[in-house]
């Protein structure tokens, strides 16, 4: 296992604890349950976004960039059905 795969299954795993911790947050039932969760999710997005950044900086986590054309579909469309 290289370098490249090791980070690719830390990004992965972060992402799952973070999925958990939300779903944590949303179902707990106190407000002390609540703000732990809350807490730990708010650390576990750091750290996926350190783990993004350097697969990014070395290449490894490709950065598509949406056209402004598509972006202004997108924005029309969720501000229609809102009206």
């Amino acid at each position: 296992m290289d370098d490249k795969q090791l980070m690719e299954n830390l990004l992965l795993l972060e992402k799952g604890a973070c999925d958990l911790f939300m779903h944590g947050a949303i179902e707990s039932s106190t407000s002390t349950v609540n703000a732990a969760f809350d807490r730990a999710l708010t650390e576990s997005l750091a750290l996926q976004d350190q783990i993004y950044t350097k697969m990014a900086a070395r290449g490894w986590y490709a950065q598509d960039t949406a056209e402004q054309t598509k972006l202004n579909q997108v924005k029309q469309k969720y501000s229609a059905q809102q009206a």
